[in-house]
This record gives structure tokens, C-alpha cells and sequence, in this order.
């Protein structure tokens, strides 16, 4: 059998095509620009952002959403430090993704060529797999391997640098088949040890975050919960594994969390903790749970054999794929559930509690209530709505007091990661045109990777942004009054007109001031962005003083002051 001669770019992109990739995100460069010529004619998205950062938020958003690694290209140097931010988060989301980097040629390798890195070094740590493909006839080898040790086991991302000579450099080489990912499964022993410690609880709660999932997982694990009339808390930033409208949804374990969930947590007996890793957000700073022996009889689901035991020894310690784990709980057999069964409804009441109107909002001072703009997003959107938003104060306001639909309408990062709102919105309306998309958005945050706006335009796609603007970065600022009350330093900004800018870009804006001014600009905005399938941007102007849903930045400022002259 005669094989045809290809370029490695080629034989790269036909292998991309193998594995199922229909969109890639990325900045283009010279130096893999044989594989811009592959993906003229290959049928593959190629989505061009402006930004490296971008790209890799981008192709996360795509990750979380489809369970297939998200692709990314980027250039040599500059754009590799830039999708950095990406590559991070999707280690610590467990989110699929391959970052693809242009790299010098070997002829000019470790003489610090023009934009020359060694990325072996610089992802070592944020990465599950970093190499460099030095010859055209091993392409297939390695994007086959990147594809299986990026979604199988715990999910993450995988970098792979490619030389500029061996892109143009001609091979013949036969292709691989489709990856298949591998996934462990928890053996029948250990399922009849989770019901035994089960059976002979008074106050289980069950725990679900992590990567892995995907919609019959999420239908399986509420089989399990009901039948055993089981009491269902998310992760941080992992709400959407359980419809919060469920009556076994009962809130969110991370930052902010309900003091009512943090003590049921600290007092179940027995805690089932699916998919997520245990760590510092989701444990409050590992409090809720003592390390290395918790007080609760903990059970430990994990994709990743090595997390398992790495901080907290669990009574059961189960290495399992989300999937193979759900389903084997919805096929167990039910335990008899009276010891607990009345909690359900009880931590269900304590969350309908924590979500009604803070009291900062309810002597109708404020003119912009945030928790009634929440109320009316929710009346205004489907169910289904998917919510982004990056890191900062903002996003209490979602998280808090929105109820997510389910599988898969909240992206967001757990790494902290700021500019990660508006890249995920985008790449969210891009994957999924007809899923409504709505972006919270900090104005210190949006401004980070705003300019993916322009990306919205080019592609037509109709994300509605809503920029909180109090002028400044108001989580920095809140630990500031905290810690140095009344000494701001660093924490200012000065805005554009967010709402201009969105026109000037080709989309839509609204400026609000007022709670009666949200729902109609909502309905405007949503209509366009319908419509027109473009972007639209919601300004909201409102008093940076009330920082979080608890306390006002003058009640934080004013407690510090009194702890200072207490001592």
C-alpha cells in the first residue's frame, strides 16, 4: 500500500478531523502557519479571537460544555504566556483541552531564538502532558495520545509545541483511529460498602463537583438521590450538576456559603463526596472538613486515583469516571431513608431563606437592587439559560440567588481566574446558538478580555453581557477595608462608557441606574441579540458601598475599625 505524502501541518489536521474536532479557537502566527493552510479546506471551525487568553477561555467554555477537549492555537512566546490563564484554569476545572503552540524550528532550538520557550518547563506544572512533536511521522501518534490523556481519568489539559521545520517537512505516515477515553469504575464491593455506611446514617448529605460529567451522569445521580430521599449540595461553581429547582438541591458549598450548609456539612455523619477534588474554596478553607481525618465518615468519588487520599484519608475511597460512578448508584438498591428523610425539606427551607432579598435592599434605599434584577432575569430567560462569569464580588450575585437549570448552564472558573466571563459567553452562544446566553461581568473583570466583544460580532453571536460597574476591583477592595480599613490603595477605576462601546463594536448597549430600568433594557437587549444575532451589553451604575449581599463596604470598613481599637 502506497501512502500519500502530507506536511505535518496536514497530517495534524487530518488527524484533528479523526478525533471529532469541529471548532478550534486561536490567534494566528507565523509559525504554524502550515496548519492554517490545513484548515482552509478541512471543514473545521477555525474561531479567531483577539486575544491568546481568549482563545484558551474559549476553548475550556468548549470543554465544560461538549466533554470533548477544546482546541487551541496559538504562536510562539507572547501567545503561549498569554493562553497560559487558559491552560491553568483548565487544570483546575478538569476541563479537556489541547493547546496547540507554534514553535521555533529545530534547527534553532536552545540558542533563545526569537520567541523561543521551552514549554516542557513553563507547563510542567498546569498541565497533565506537555511535548513537542519534533518529526512529521509521529503526528498521529501524539495527537492520539493528547486526546486520551486529556479525557481520560480526571479531565485536563494537554500542550503540545509544534517545531515550524516539521510542519512544511513532507511524510508518509498511516492515521490512527478515534480516541477512546478511559475511564475507571467502582467495583460491586464497593458500592455495598457505600450503602452499609449508608444504611446507618443519621445525617448523610451528598457532595457533587469535578470534571467528568455529562447529562445521563446528572440523571443517574438524581435517580440515587431520590430514591434515597438524600439531601444534594454542588461544588464550587459546579450548581449546574443538580437543577436547583429539584426539591433534593438544597445550595452551593464554597465561597459565601450558607452558614446553615456549612453546619450540616460539618455535622453529616456520613458525606459523599462525587467527582470533587476537596479543595480549598469547596472546603472553606478546609474547615468544613479536617484534614487528614475528617470527623465525618467521608466516601471519596474521584477520576483521579492519585487525588484520592492526597489531602483526606476517606473511610471509602472509590476511583471511578463519573458516568460508571452515577450509574451504579442509580441501580442500588434504595436504603430505608426515615432516619433523614424530614432533612430534605428542611435544608431546602434554609436555601429558599438564604436566597430571599438581603437587608441591605429591603429599605428601599438603593436605586439598583441586584437581587431583584436576579428575580427578574430569571422570570425574563429560560430555564436552560446558560450563565458565565469570572472571577470577583459580581458573581455572588449569580451564584447566590439565580437558580441554574441543569447540565450544563453555569461555566465559570474555580481557578479564580479573571476576563474569564466574556470568552466563555461568547464561546458558549458560538457552540450553542440556540441555548440564551447571559454574562456577569465585574468592570475591572470585563475589561481583561472585553475585546472578545468584537469575536461575538465577527461570528454573530448574540451574548448578553451585563458589566456590574462600581468602579472598582471590588473584591480586592472588600479584603482591603477588611484588613487596612479606610486605607484604598490600588483598587480604583476609571471606566469607559461600557454601553458606547458595546455600539461601537456593532452591538447592542443599555445603561441602567435604576431597578425599574433593568427588565425593559433586558427585554431590549435579549430581542437584538435575538434578532440580530449579535452581542448585546447591559451597564449596570450602581453604589460600589454594597460590595456583598451580607455587608455594605462602610459596615466592613466600620467593624475593622472597632476590631483595631478593641485589641
Amino acid at each position: 500500500m502506497t501512502l500519500p505524502s502530507r506536511t505535518g501541518g496536514q497530517i495534524l489536521v487530518d488527524a484533528l478531523k479523526i478525533h471529532g474536532v469541529d471548532m478550534a479557537f486561536g490567534v494566528p502566527g507565523e509559525s504554524y502557519l502550515d496548519v492554517l493552510d490545513a484548515l482552509h479546506d478541512s471543514g473545521i471551525r477555525f474561531i479567531i479571537n483577539r486575544q491568546e487568553g481568549g482563545a484558551a477561555f474559549m476553548a475550556d467554555a468548549y470543554g465544560k460544555m461538549t466533554g470533548k477537549p477544546g482546541i487551541c492555537f496559538v504562536t510562539r512566546g507572547p501567545g503561549a504566556t498569554n493562553a497560559s490563564i487558559g491552560v491553568h484554569t483548565a487544570f483546575q476545572d478538569s476541563s479537556p483541552m489541547i493547546l496547540f503552540i507554534g514553535q521555533v524550528g529545530n534547527d534553532f532550538v536552545d540558542r533563545e531564538a526569537f520567541q523561543e520557550i521551552d514549554y516542557r518547563r513553563m507547563y510542567g506544572q498546569m498541565a497533565k502532558w506537555v511535548a513537542q512533536i519534533d518529526r512529521a511521522d509521529r503526528v498521529p501518534e501524539y495527537i492520539a495520545r493528547a486526546f486520551q490523556i486529556a479525557t481520560s481519568g480526571r479531565p485536563g489539559p494537554v500542550v503540545l509545541a509544534l517545531p515550524e521545520d516539521m510542519l512544511t517537512s513532507m511524510a508518509s505516515v498511516v492515521d490512527t483511529r478515534c480516541y477512546q477515553p478511559v475511564q475507571a469504575a467502582p467495583a460491586a464491593s464497593q458500592i455495598e460498602q457505600l450503602r452499609g455506611l449508608l444504611a446507618g446514617a443519621k445525617k448523610p448529605l451528598v457532595l457533587l463537583g469535578g470534571g467528568g460529567w455529562n447529562a445521563a451522569a446528572c440523571a443517574d445521580l438524581q435517580r440515587f438521590a431520590e430514591a434515597n430521599q438524600l439531601p444534594v449540595a454542588c461544588a464550587f461553581r459546579f450548581q449546574d450538576l443538580l437543577d436547583n429547582a429539584h426539591p433534593n438541591y438544597v445550595g452551593d458549598v464554597g465561597i459565601g456559603i450558607n452558614p446553615k450548609l456549612a453546619a450540616r456539612v460539618r455535622e453529616a455523619d456520613v458525606l459523599i463526596a462525587i467527582g470533587p477534588r476537596l479543595g480549598e474554596m469547596t472546603t472553606g478553607g478546609y474547615s468544613l472538613i479536617e484534614a487528614p481525618v475528617p470527623r465525618q465518615q467521608l466516601v471519596h468519588v474521584h477520576a483521579d486515583a492519585e487525588e484520592l487520599g492526597s489531602v483526606y484519608q476517606a473511610q471509602l475511597m472509590i476511583n471511578s469516571g463519573m458516568p460508571q460512578m452515577a450509574s451504579m448508584l442509580a441501580a442500588m438498591a434504595p436504603v430505608d431513608s426515615s432516619a433523614w428523610r424530614d432533612s430534605v425539606a428542611a435544608a431546602k427551607a434554609d436555601l429558599a431563606a438564604w436566597q430571599q432579598q438581603p437587608p441591605i435592599f429591603q429599605d428601599g434605599k438603593a436605586p439598583l437592587d441586584l437581587w431583584q434584577l436576579v428575580q427578574q432575569l430569571d422570570q425574563l430567560t429560560p430555564a436552560d439559560t446558560i450563565i458565565t462569569n469570572g472571577a470577583g464580588n459580581y458573581a455572588t450575585w449569580a451564584h447566590r440567588f439565580h437558580r441554574y437549570g441543569g447540565m450544563r448552564t453555569q461555566l465559570a472558573p474555580t481557578s479564580g481566574a479573571m476576563g474569564y466571563s466574556v470568552p466563555a459567553g461568547v464561546a458558549a452562544k458560538i457552540i450553542d446558538p440556540d441555548r440564551t446566553v447571559i454574562t456577569f461581568a465585574g468592570d475591572g473583570e470585563y475589561m481583561m478580555n472585553g475585546q472578545e466583544l468584537a469575536t461575538a460580532v465577527q461570528y454573530r453571536a448574540g451574548v448578553v453581557i451585563i458589566v456590574f460597574n462600581n468602579g472598582m476591583f471590588g473584591t480586592i477592595r472588600m479584603h482591603q477595608e477588611l484588613h487596612y480599613p479606610g486605607r484604598v490603595s490600588g483598587t480604583q477605576l476609571h471606566n469607559p462608557d461600557f454601553a458606547a462601546l458595546a455600539a461601537a463594536y456593532g452591538g447592542h448597549g443599555e445603561v441602567v441606574e435604576t431597578t425599574a430600568a433593568f427588565a425593559p433594557a433586558l427585554e431590549r437587549s435579549l430581542a437584538f441579540a435575538r434578532s440580530q444575532n449579535l452581542p448585546a451589553v447591559i451597564e449596570l451604575r450602581y453604589d460600589g458601598n454594597l460590595i456583598t449581599p451580607g455587608a455594605t463596604l462602610e459596615t466592613i470598613r466600620s467593624n475593622a475599625l472597632k476590631a483595631r481599637a478593641a485589641k
